[in-house]
């Protein structure tokens, strides 16, 4: 057994640990125990592993670590930490470090002309944004607008990417937009074009029906139908394809401008609608073909069969802006709304009425909530108090907070895996990048 050193009193107990870790080589250290004092904190954890690491190589810059005991992250002072968790420190504790889940980079602002609120950042190769102005934009590679997408009448309040084709020569994406003008658009760009500036783009089917103010789209795995939620209490499902059955086609638009002659814009009635909320419906998301999940200012969360129109529901006592599904097995439920509070619900568990998990660290509502795609653990959240949080499921207390925005965040998702993208009332689109994840 070797001893640990630190810049701590001798009179501080020691204890024996084993550090262990799935972390790739340098970032392994030796498996034999160590005698360590036991009010060490994160940063001195830290200290011993970063030393041990440099030990076998003497190249090794230092990072911050992260803690685990008995699958939960360590957040107070060691021993102070065992003696909370009813845990022995007679025995060899085995305890396990993982890299800090906190972005290394903060990029440069893209700048918006209005309130930026609604973002999508589900393919790598660029971000989709929507905007109070009235448009919805395409930044490639989080840097570039090479596409404003122009047609609604009133702010865009949520985008989302419906599917992309890919052929040789080029590359077709298809978005859908939401607005407070009662209408869906529907939009086809090649993400690939090369363009000295942006480029205006008109949508190829708007879709009518609402009777209200449209809050939320999302679009089938499939990228065949698209759902929105709005004011006024409704879900509809709409059909994306070009060449839908006669009756859906109300009418034709075409124009010629100049020598060119405007592609065909159709307008789309829905296929089917599903009522049940008695509030907004704030948020949907489709995370399965038969599956569409629901948040409402009704105070509900609603599981919807779309074949049959059934909903099961659960009840949270307060009006929900944002909703999302994903974590362990894809199954957990995450949404905030008109308080501090981002609650999290696993419908497997019987009696599952009552949240798993309720982190309390924002000060005012919650705008918006994202799993990570590959992590059981780790999502982020969004809130008029301007702050973004990453969470992981092990701590009640947010592994970082960022305060990219000086005003209100109003929106935030992950992109390209390991970068959070956020949009809010100082109208800028915010990137903090490289954020290791095993």
């Amino acid at each position: 057994m070797m001893g640990f050193n630190g810049d701590v009193a001798e009179s501080s107990r020691r204890v024996q640990v084993r550090f262990v870790s799935k972390l790739k080589p340098p970032m392994r250290v030796p498996p034999s125990s160590i005698a360590i004092p036991s009010n060490l904190t994160r940063m001195g954890l830290s200290a011993v592993v970063n030393n041990l690491i440099k030990a076998e190589s003497s190249d090794w810059e230092p990072q911050p670590f992260d803690f685990l005991i008995d699958g939960e992250l360590v957040r107070m002072p060691l021993e102070q930490f065992l003696l909370a968790k009813g845990i022995s420190a007679e025995k060899i504790l085995e305890i396990e470090y993982i890299r800090v889940v906190a972005p290394r980079k903060q990029e440069e602002p893209c700048l918006h002309d209005d309130w930026v609120s609604a973002v999508d950042g589900s393919n790598p190769r660029f971000i989709l944004t929507g905007c109070y102005d009235s448009f919805a934009r395409v930044w490639k590679a989080g840097r570039s607008c090479t596409h404003i997408l122009e047609g609604h009448g009133d702010p865009v309040t949520s985008v989302t990417i419906v599917n992309q084709k890919v052929t040789e020569d080029v590359t077709n994406i298809c978005v859908a937009t939401a607005s407070k003008d009662r209408t869906l658009r529907l939009w086809k760009f090649d993400v690939d074009e090369v363009l000295d500036h942006p480029t205006k783009v008109r949508a190829f089917k708007i879709l009518n029906g609402h009777k209200s103010s449209v809050q939320t789209v999302a679009a089938q795995t499939s990228g065949d139908m698209v759902c929105s939620g709005s004011w006024d209490c409704t879900i509809n499902l709409w059909q994306t394809d070009e060449s839908d059955a006669e009756s859906d086609l109300v009418s034709i638009k075409k124009r010629k401008v100049g020598s060119k002659r405007e592609e065909l814009q159709s307008e789309g009635e829905a296929v089917s609608t599903l009522v049940g909320h008695t509030q907004c419906v704030s948020s949907v998301v489709w995370p399965e073909r038969e599956t569409i999940y629901s948040a409402s200012w009704d105070h509900s969360v609603r599981k919807w069969d779309f074949e049959t129109g059934k909903s099961s529901n659960i009840f949270c006592g307060k009006a929900l802006n944002c909703l999302d599904v994903g974590g362990e097995g894809s199954a957990l439920i995450a949404a905030g709304g008109s308080d501090p509070v981002l609650r999290i619900w696993d419908p497997r568990k019987p009696g599952s009425s009552a949240p798993i998990f309720q982190f309390s660290s924002h000060s005012s509502w919650i705008t918006a909530c994202k799993w990570h795609k590959r992590s059981w653990f780790h999502l982020v959240s969004a809130s008029y108090d301007g702050k973004l949080m990453l969470w992981d499921l092990r701590t009640a207390w947010p592994l970082t907070v960022l305060n990219s925005h000086n005003d209100k965040v109003l929106c935030a998702d992950w992109w390209k895996g390991d970068s959070v993208v956020s949009g809010g009332a100082d109208s800028e689109l915010c990137i903090s990048s490289e954020i290791p994840f095993e």
